[in-house]
């Protein structure tokens, strides 16, 4: 690891990282634009549609016993009620979800598990539904993404190592990392609706990067002079990012539940933005793929960090706090994964076990770098 520090080029790092931040706070707002509107065209729909049904189903009533003609009548207008529900019903289905049941949401969690077929169709994109909006939200994201990606890569040039050293430059990779897996994930599956809380969550660690954890472009410690830098942060660095988007997915399959609890009673809700979103079984299961993959990475992370341990320090474990709890993260998402394969422990529960994983992921990266002393105080403050 070189010593050679540009100063140079880590303020205009610093100075990209805020244009950055700036330009996530425009994808936020665009994101949350689209939620409103989009959720709002959705609902009109299902109004016009069920106005239609009722106006249908009056005049099949008037028309009864009226004749054969009458009968005509009555048919081609059950027809046409039938046509604009079904149209409200392709609309909302593109939408993943959207209420009332003539736009043909699941309405309670077993419902959505007894459809069988595709349980990710809801996450496919659909070409007839318009909305500039998000196309907008995604294209300012990707443009965030690649200002955040050149400031990431001028700290690590500047100062002439791997850029993930102490708190500023883990918070501000890590924002990176999950920017780029929510961005990747768009290719593949329509996940706008997570739009918000993705492009909140980067904006609010690139926050705390350049607020809390303001730190000057400088050498490595001796004891991070080691190869196993890069190997043992930049996989927890990528778990770290899916566990983020997993996190987002969760509060929104609570939201989601308790909206769907709520219709099925016949009760109203206020959360109409949860329109645009998935049923809660969808979020899970889709969230439940990504905490896998997380999983995966974090036990590599626990792996490569003991074997760090030891050449470092000369033993594999030494209940340094840090090794704690990066056991304790280890030990809340296996405990997610093996009560939700085979304990069947799925909605709502299991949410909230992704939840407690997050919440110590985060505590280990801030509270425990920052305020308890050990092997690992590398936070820089």
């Amino acid at each position: 690891m070189g010593s050679n520090i540009n100063e140079t080029l880590g303020v205009w790092s610093e100075w990209f990282m805020l244009l950055a931040a700036f330009t996530y706070l425009v994808a936020f707002v665009a994101f949350v634009w689209d939620m409103a509107s989009h959720s709002n065209a959705i609902g009109k729909a299902q109004r016009d549609a069920e106005r239609q049904g009722v106006t249908s189903r009056e005049g099949s009533k008037e028309l009864v016993g009226a004749g054969s003609r009458g009968g005509s009548v009555s048919a081609s207008a059950t027809s046409a009620g039938s046509r604009v529900g079904n149209d409200a019903a392709r609309h909302g289905a593109a939408d993943g979800g959207a209420s009332g049941p003539v736009a043909g949401e699941f309405r309670t969690t077993a419902d959505a598990r007894s459809k069988g077929a595709d349980e990710f169709e809801a996450l496919n994109y659909k070409d007839s539904i318009s909305r500039p909006a998000a196309r907008a939200a995604v294209v300012v994201m990707a443009i965030a993404f690649l200002l955040h990606a050149f400031a990431v890569v001028a700290r690590g040039i500047a100062a002439d190592r791997v850029p993930w050293a102490n708190m500023y430059e883990f918070c501000s990779t890590g924002a990176l990392v999950v920017a780029g897996v929510y961005l990747i994930t768009l290719i593949f599956k329509d996940l706008r609706f997570v739009g918000p809380m993705v492009s909140g969550l980067v904006l609010l660690m690139l926050c705390a990067a350049t607020i809390a954890f303001p730190t000057p472009v400088s050498p490595l410690p001796p004891a991070l002079q080691s190869y196993w830098l890069i190997i043992h942060v930049s996989i927890a660095v990528a778990a770290s990012g899916l566990f983020t988007i997993t996190f987002a997915m969760a509060v929104l399959q609570l939201l989601q539940s308790r909206r769907e609890k709520n219709l099925a009673m016949g009760e109203e809700t206020k959360l109409g933005f949860l329109r645009v979103v998935p049923n809660s079984t969808t979020l899970e299961n889709f969230a439940f793929r990504l905490n896998s993959v997380g999983f995966v990475f974090w036990t590599f992370t626990l792996a490569a960090g003991a074997i760090w341990a030891d050449q470092a320090w000369g033993r594999f474990w030494g209940w340094d706090t840090k090794e704690v709890w990066t056991f304790v993260i280890w030990t809340v998402y296996a405990a997610y994964m093996h009560a939700r394969v085979t304990r069947g422990w799925n909605g709502n529960r299991s949410a909230w076990l992704s939840i407690v994983g997050y919440l110590c992921v985060v505590f280990n990266f801030t509270v425990v770098n920052v305020y308890f002393p050990g092997l690992h105080s590398y936070s820089g403050l």
